[in-house]
């Protein structure tokens, strides 16, 4: 389960204890009431977004939150989505199944396709939903 993230006042007085200070993880977890592990990842984002103390002016607390929290990677390849159309029309054939089709659709995509079969289903289930 994810973990709330602490707020970037709470990070900001975290990075000026640490290096304005030169107090330790524990010390620094005391005084801002989150545990000392909290306290080392932190600092590792803000090392990681090659952060320094004081921080910029005009940095605000968006612009903060923005280096210490990137948007996670996309996929690294674009994968197309089936022809939900024909999807529907092979269905409705007799002896047809989703697995069927979606065998179908990976050998036609070898070489791009990384999808599972839990989320084929889990997007007919909410293609049929719409219609």
């Amino acid at each position: 389960m994810a973990r709330k993230r602490i707020s970037m006042r709470k990070i900001k007085e975290v990075l000026r204890l640490r290096f304005e200070v030169g107090l330790t993880y524990d010390a620094i977890g005391h005084s801002c009431n989150i545990g000392h592990t909290t306290v080392g990842e932190c600092l590792r984002r803000a090392k990681a977004a090659g952060l320094t103390w004081p921080l910029p002016e005009d940095m605000d607390d968006a612009s903060l939150e923005r280096l210490l929290y990137p948007p996670p990677p996309g996929p690294a390849i674009n994968r197309p989505m089936p022809d939900w159309e024909y999807v529907h029309k092979e269905r409705k054939k007799k002896g047809v199944t989703l697995f069927l089709l979606w065998q179908e659709y990976k050998e036609s995509y070898l070489d791009t396709l990384i999808h599972c079969m839990s989320l084929v289903h889990r997007i007919f289930d909410f293609q049929l939903n719409i219609e």
